[in-house]
């Protein structure tokens, strides 16, 4: 099993939040691949328009696809778990995604609860993991769940006290990121049957 996952806006592959992700899935055994858009291969801080990024990412997916072993998943981390559900809105990803995992999906800016960014949404047909923290300023706990509501085949699994990056202040035994990504994992062997 495969995820084919794009980094956030800020930060690129080799950032230490996708790298923990990535060992996180190989313990599940997972191959999670990662990659660049290319405002972040350039050393440019903001991303590319949509369009760029979403034919960026069907193409790099169409290159992984071919090697990759078992079922496959798109997902990312904020706008690039987006920009993988815009890719799938369109029918832009060949072959299809067995799923989609967001972890930390971008709702709307945060303080912006009006500037939202799900009315492609319900054109995803494969199923969708939205991952999300509670104290994520880019979308409430209750706009989440709203959102997954609405969406068939959508499942929201809320992570108490984490922030935009599934990170929760007090330290209780597992790491709240590493318990994601368990979250992740177990919804994708049930999704994938």
């Amino acid at each position: 099993m495969t995820i084919v996952l794009a980094h956030g806006a800020g930060a690129g592959q080799t950032h230490p939040w996708m790298q923990r992700v990535v060992r996180a899935f190989a313990e599940h055994g997972v191959t999670a691949l990662t990659f660049n858009f290319p405002y972040m291969d350039a050393g440019r801080s903001a991303p590319d328009r949509a369009p760029l990024l979403e034919s960026h990412y069907a193409k790099v997916w169409r290159d992984l696809s071919a090697r990759a072993d078992g079922p496959l998943f798109a997902g990312g981390k904020s706008m690039g778990g987006r920009i993988a559900s815009q890719v799938a809105a369109a029918g832009g990803f060949a072959p299809a995604p067995a799923g989609l995992v967001f972890f930390g999906y971008p709702l709307h800016p945060p303080n912006q609860p009006l500037k939202r960014r799900d009315e492609h949404l319900p054109r995803v047909a494969a199923p969708m993991l939205f991952v999300h923290g509670t104290r994520d300023p880019f979308g409430t706990p209750e706009e989440m769940q709203a959102l997954t509501a609405n969406l068939p085949g959508a499942t929201l699994h809320l992570i108490d006290g984490g922030d935009h990056s599934l990170v929760v202040k007090r330290k209780d035994g597992m790491d709240s990121v590493e318990r994601a990504v368990d979250v992740a994992a177990a919804w994708m062997r049930r999704t994938a049957v």
